[in-house]
């Protein structure tokens, strides 16, 4: 039966007076009146957490500490020290679910919070993070002990172990306009899936002769990003209209551009056979892009997934690097890669020199020819509209 109900406001006071003079005992014992009554609340069982703690009563502690986190699941300081109990007695995965929920406070979160907590939130992820560490380790060594190789496994699961880890974070395809659903959600695709390639990187030679000359006397090159009059302007993009990053078409919005591409005929003869993407009126889509000296291209997704766009490197000094997703890659010259730009990609040349390559778009493998052409009269249709 319950106690009778009791003044909790003088209860509480007489309990934390005795705990600012080092009576935990008396303080326990006013706390506990209140829980007998069945009126304690959160803080009424979080002032018990703090009496229990300094008995040194680990039993006591840890069930108020539930009790705490049974009425506020999100309590922080309860939270932690559910979190410290657990990593002392060895259950890294429990502790480690409490310090997330810890550590997982937003920026605007921590402003609110006084200084000594936004120090315990500090070490809450800092021990996060080894126990995150110590953990993968374990696994990675136990996985090794059952056959795995990590640089001679399955590259798929290398990844799925890397995310699990947090070593990697997840990219997903997110086009800006159209989705196609059912493809796979790669980064860099393997070569193996293009026949062409080698074909295409025989010819680098010749290519970059053709560059080279256009890159002579008058300039071909243009930004770019350029603003269009008949569309909002992003003037907030720092490459609007900026040659750091500039662009020289062979094809542009599906049509060849005569006065390039007749200074081209081996580049153009090199793209001959390759499954470019065809859409009237906006590919192919096929151009020499140069960056300068020190250029960013901010993070950034594509339009839609049912293409690849595709670089052969020509002119690469070293430090000149593409990440898309969680992959960065340095491009080599004469090395094919193909991508989906619809996960977030940035490009950076780190170098003192120019970097050029020849960017084109080609349909996504996965995609039978009825398929390709439906995706085709959807884009010739929107444009119609």
């Amino acid at each position: 039966m319950a106690s009778a109900l009791i003044d909790i406001n003088q209860v509480g006071q007489a309990g934390m007076d005795a705990m600012g003079r080092g009576d935990a005992v008396l303080a326990r014992t006013q706390f506990q009146l209140i829980i007998d009554a069945g009126q304690a609340d959160a803080q009424v069982w979080l002032a018990m957490v703090l009496a229990c703690q300094a008995q040194g009563d680990a039993v006591a502690f840890e069930q108020a500490v539930d009790q705490v986190l049974a009425q506020d699941p999100r309590n922080l300081r309860a939270a932690l020290m559910k979190a410290d109990s657990l990593a002392a007695r060895g259950d890294k995965r429990g502790a480690i679910s409490f310090y997330a929920l810890v550590s997982g406070l937003s920026p605007d979160d921590l402003t609110r919070l006084p200084p000594q907590m936004i120090g315990e939130i500090t070490r809450a992820r800092a021990i996060l993070e080894a126990l995150n560490v110590g953990i993968y380790d374990d696994l990675r060594a136990g996985l090794v002990s059952r056959g795995y190789q990590p640089d001679g496994s399955s590259p798929r699961f290398d990844e799925a172990l890397a995310l699990l880890s947090g070593e990697k974070q997840r990219y997903v395809s997110t086009p800006r306009s159209f989705f196609f659903p059912g493809l796979a959600n790669i980064q860099f695709f393997p070569r193996q899936m293009f026949p062409w390639i080698e074909a295409l990187e025989a010819a680098t030679d010749d290519i970059t002769a053709e560059l080279m000359g256009l890159m002579q006397g008058e300039n071909v090159f243009a930004p770019y990003i350029e603003a269009e009059t008949n569309r909002p302007t992003n003037t907030a993009d720092p490459m609007l209209n900026n040659t750091d990053w500039s662009a020289c078409y062979l094809w542009r919005g599906g049509a060849v551009v005569p006065q390039i591409a007749a200074r081209c005929p081996n580049t153009m003869a090199a793209l001959k056979h390759l499954p470019l993407e065809q859409v009237a009126g906006r590919a192919p889509f096929v151009l020499f892009s140069k960056l300068a000296p020190g250029a960013r291209i901010e993070p950034h997704t594509g339009f839609h997934n049912t293409r690849l766009v595709c670089h052969l490197p020509l002119i690469v000094p070293p430090g000149c690097v593409l990440r898309v997703g969680n992959e960065t890659r340095e491009w080599v010259r004469g090395k094919v890669w193909a991508f989906d730009d619809t996960i977030e990609h940035e490009a950076h040349n780190a170098s003192g020199e120019t970097r050029v390559v020849l960017i084109f778009n080609v349909w996504r493998p996965e995609l039978t020819m009825e398929e390709r052409g439906l995706v085709a009269s959807l884009m010739e249709g929107i444009d119609r509209l």
